[in-house]
């Protein structure tokens, strides 16, 4: 008899964790529960649609119905889980065709997240969005076409590439975040600082420090009030982070972890056995700190579908903890980080040092020559390399790759200092700047 397994979610956790399965049992019985009116998309596209890099928010559909037919992944859109029963293993729909109970032998959660809107005074007024799916875009989009001004809430990345997309598009934008220093939680103040001057010079405004105390305005959003401060805005977005969807879980009786999310084991197993969950509903575990965490990226949310896809069709694949390895880009600025910041480390009760190196993304000389800033946060004890931070014109991503690999390989800053390197003006100083900030943090040291 073929094994049954039900994967609710279908983005890119459900997905790509249903793939794993067919690959690992090619007779299983698959099926995909979805609310949304499409398969898999990418969401960390749709900032980039409406700042018109994108042509549409169709081209962000990863697979076409074929595919799913191809697969043989029954694919339920527009349909609701509403209740699972870890006895007689059911799950009970809502859907286009009613009502239903889908038996499972092995159950995936993959129901991702939901954007967070605090309580604002005002939030519920018309021109005010947040952005997590396409029928979102596809609203600020129709509201951008009046507006003049706009207020961001939230210096996250969906924060900021939604402003720089605004600004884009001839917007005067304002972007609000509470912490004293933007995308707090991958960069330091003194990284954050740097990068918010970088995105200034280009037309981005910003108030940190400081929160939205209401938004004003009749039935439609006229401004907001910040700090008593009134900011004109007709277009608002709040971009304040997001929450798991864990509700069908707890309910369930499943455990919920420390940071929120499902807790699973390396497995990606539940506290019930036979149910596994992955993507931005289910918690990962820190590599550096050894500690439960959200990670709440889409790189995380493939690797731990993988494993889940694998296991629920009857494989063994086990999750390594991870970094939360980042990056994104606004207008010509990239940034990115991976492993701990210095206040997490420090924190955490770790002991650190940290060095920031300017440099050249080309030899000084070769024209078209950009900026770029690589901070290190090198643990002292053992010198290992635990954390970087980097701003650059160019070239941020495979650094922030490679300093990646060294931290899963525990590298020290002193092997870094060392490291073999290559060189041609057109694509590189002579000495490479991680190195170079290696040897600064070994001064410190």
């Amino acid at each position: 008899m073929s094994r049954k397994i039900v994967i609710i979610g279908a983005n890119a956790a459900g997905v790509d964790a249903a793939s794993a399965a067919r690959k690992t049992d090619r007779k299983a019985e698959i099926t995909l529960i979805t609310r949304e009116k499409f398969g898999v998309y990418s969401r960390c596209g749709l900032p980039f649609v409406i700042g018109g890099h994108i042509p549409s928010f169709e081209d962000l559909i990863v697979y076409p119905p074929s595919y799913y037919r191809m697969m043989k992944l029954n694919l339920k859109l527009e349909t609701e889980a509403k209740e699972i029963d870890t006895t007689k293993r059911v799950v009970e729909v809502e859907g286009k065709e009613g009502a239903e109970s889908i038996e499972f032998d092995t159950l995936i959660l993959a129901t991702g997240a939901r954007a967070f809107v605090p309580p604002i005074k005002g939030v519920d007024k018309e021109g005010v969005f947040s952005l997590r799916t396409i029928d979102d875009g596809k609203a600020i989009m129709k509201a951008m076409e009046k507006a003049k001004s706009a207020v961001v809430i939230g210096a996250g990345f969906i924060g900021l590439e939604t402003a720089t997309a605004l600004v884009e598009r001839g917007i005067k934008t304002t972007v609000v975040e509470l912490l004293p220093y933007i995308m707090p939680t991958l960069f330091d103040k003194d990284m954050a600082d740097r990068a918010m001057r970088l995105l200034e010079e280009k037309g981005l405004k910003f108030i940190v420090g400081k929160g939205v105390d209401e938004i004003l305005g009749g039935d439609k959003v006229s401004s907001v009030s910040v700090g008593g401060e009134e900011i004109p805005a007709d277009l608002v977005v709040v971009a304040t982070g997001v929450r798991p969807n864990v509700e069908l879980a707890k309910n369930a009786g499943i455990t919920i972890g420390e940071s929120r999310g499902i807790k699973v084991d390396k497995r990606m197993q539940t506290s019930c056995e036979g149910i596994y969950a992955a993507g931005d509903c289910a918690e990962s575990i820190c590599r550096v700190t050894h500690r439960p965490m959200l990670i709440q990226l889409g790189t995380n949310a493939v690797r731990q579908a993988k494993v889940a896809g694998i296991n629920a069709a009857g494989g063994y694949a086990t999750m390594l903890p991870s970094l939360g390895s980042a990056v994104s880009r606004m207008f010509d600025i990239e940034v990115g980080a991976t492993g701990i910041t210095e206040y997490l480390a420090k924190k955490s009760g770790m002991e650190v040092v940290s060095a920031t190196f300017a440099s050249k993304t080309r030899a000084s000389y070769y024209p078209g020559a950009k900026p770029i800033w690589i901070k290190l946060i090198v643990e002292k004890e053992m010198e290992r390399i635990v954390g970087a931070q980097i701003i650059g014109g160019e070239e941020v991503t495979q650094r922030v790759n490679a300093l990646s690999f060294a931290i899963m390989k525990q590298m020290t800053v002193r092997e870094l200092a060392k490291a073999d390197t290559c060189y041609a003006p057109p694509v590189n100083e002579t000495w490479e700047p991680m190195v170079l900030a290696a040897e600064l943090a070994l001064r410190k040291l």
